[in-house]
């Protein structure tokens, strides 16, 4: 496919707001080696006024433009926004960025499509009531003619993204029962962020393994969101988070009740089928469970089948990298479609292994 680019003939100049977080630094880390695209700004808060390679020295080199704070941008000089802000600051932001702008956020203010039901789980008012209704949700596997069409486009969550992607084809079938489903997920702890927090420090962490958010993570109502469109009515998911003592990666343990005369080798078959054409979603053998260090670094997700020993149970095993096709490079898979580039663009490379 030919290069996309802005009327004046050069790349799509991109800025990147709060890049001094993980997923920042991955946008930056990716689109590095993006042809199409040229990172034009980069802003912080607290690390403003410092360049790049202060605050990621592994991403020094390469002539990227220092942080700054977001009221120091001029927007004149951007084709396309990442907003990487914190929870609950970047609703009244991006309804402040100029229409011509396109965006694609990565934290959960838009992820909801019911702003009453964003009030109830975040404990305020959605602040953009209006930009939300045109919001399309980015699970792009499932909604690429939607974020084609879109101006700003509400990246999924890292849980949601590594749990819908199996879920949803059997739903759709009506292969699974929708009540039931238990969603037993871990992530690595740069899930839980970049900022000094005492639960997350080393000591706190390593050699041990805990819940947390137990039975009431912010993640359940956009699961259950997406999952309630695929199978046509109300679904009600356990779904429990756990940290594990690793830098990066997601796994997520689900357990459901297949409908009369259905198989695991049907549920593997049809996640085959459907997934078949997808540049980023595999389907593992039978008897082949995936593990995180299989999709390391990469925006790839591996999903494995397993018959439970209950019966019409099944075991579904999907695994990502909460950083990438979790977040930034998921993210920039959507700014692919939406600016008519190939969808795989600068987040081809294989998964990082050993």
């Amino acid at each position: 496919m030919a290069s996309i680019t802005t009327p004046g003939g050069s790349k799509i100049r991109v800025g990147i707001l709060g890049a001094s977080g993980y997923t920042g630094a991955e946008l930056v880390r990716m689109l590095l080696r993006h042809p199409n695209v040229e990172i034009a700004a980069l802003t912080a808060e607290r690390q403003a006024g410092k360049p790049m390679a202060e605050v990621f020295p592994h991403l020094g080199g390469y002539g990227l433009p220092d942080l700054v704070k977001i009221e120091e941008l001029k927007w004149d000089n951007l084709d396309f926004i990442f907003c990487a802000l914190p929870h609950g600051t970047t609703q009244e932001v991006v309804a402040g960025l100029p229409s011509g702008l396109k965006v694609v956020d990565l934290s959960a203010d838009f992820r909801l499509s019911d702003p009453a039901e964003y009030a109830t789980w975040y404990g305020h008012e959605h602040r953009a009531v209006d930009l939300q209704k045109e919001v399309a949700y980015g699970l792009t596997e499932f909604n690429r003619q939607g974020v084609r069409k879109a101006r700003v486009v509400a990246n999924p969550g890292c849980y949601p993204t590594c749990s819908l992607l199996p879920l949803l084809p059997l739903l759709m079938e009506n292969q699974i029962e929708p009540g039931g489903i238990i969603i037993d997920a871990k992530s690595g702890v740069s899930g839980a962020g970049r900022d000094a927090k005492q639960a997350n420090l080393f000591t706190e962490v390593s050699e041990g393994f805990n819940a947390y958010g137990v039975g009431h993570h912010r993640h359940m109502p956009e699961i259950e969101q997406e999952l309630r469109l695929a199978a046509g009515r109300p679904v009600t998911v356990s779904f429990t988070p756990h940290l594990v003592p690793m830098n990066r990666g997601m796994m997520a343990t689900i357990y459901v009740r297949m409908a009369d005369g259905v198989t695991a080798d049907d549920l593997r078959a049809t996640l085959a089928a459907r997934y078949a054409d997808e540049p980023f979603v595999g389907v593992t053998p039978a008897g082949v469970v995936p593990a995180t260090r299989h999709v390391r670094a990469s925006n790839h997700n591996l999903i494995g089948v397993v018959a439970d020993r209950t019966p019409r149970g099944a075991i579904i095993v999907s695994v990502i990298d909460n950083l990438v096709k979790g977040a930034s490079g998921q993210a920039i898979q959507n700014m692919n479609v939406m600016m008519g580039l190939g969808e795989t663009t600068g987040i081809d490379q294989a998964p990082l292994f050993p």
